[in-house]
């Protein structure tokens, strides 16, 4: 239910222009925040298996076709937390795992980036260690205290 929720919220409708399906994301509070821009351009195409589509706003991405993975550059940075906190690559990620969906934002980077996808169709650890190095253009301020798990992908 989490994600249906989730997924409606950012994911919203589908806009058709010809063959391609836009994505329709809210775009975050500081989406046009420059640093939100040095991570967009280097986004990878594609997230294990799945293809990077077109957004209708600015500092968004989604990949797959219905979205399995959405993510928002600009968002809140989150206060010290007792979620679980991974590392991956460098980067710190606060976790929220929920019944359909998981949602990850990057701890101690200002803006935050946050992630909402189903671990079921895409792994975790895919997603981070993909996703790490475009994350890392925001600089690290501060880092976890409690990290639950450390991974460096080469």
């Amino acid at each position: 239910m989490r994600f249906a929720t989730a997924a409606a919220s950012l994911a919203g409708l589908l806009v058709l222009s010809g063959c391609t399906a836009i994505a329709n994301v809210q775009a975050a509070d500081d989406a046009g925040n420059p640093l939100c821009a040095e991570m967009m351009v280097v986004l990878p195409p594609e997230v294990s298996g799945q293809e990077k589509r077109q957004t209708n706003s600015q500092a968004t991405a989604v990949w797959g076709e219905p979205s399995q993975l959405v993510l928002r550059c600009g968002v809140t940075a989150p206060p010290p937390s007792t979620d679980p906190c991974v590392s991956v690559n460098g980067v710190d990620w606060l976790a929220k795992e929920g019944e359909d969906a998981w949602t990850l934002t990057t701890y101690g980077r200002v803006p935050a980036t946050e992630l909402i996808f189903d671990p079921n169709v895409i792994p975790s650890s895919t997603v981070l260690a993909t996703l790490a190095s475009a994350a890392a253009k925001i600089p690290a301020e501060r880092t976890c205290s409690n990290v639950s798990k450390t991974v460096d992908v080469p």
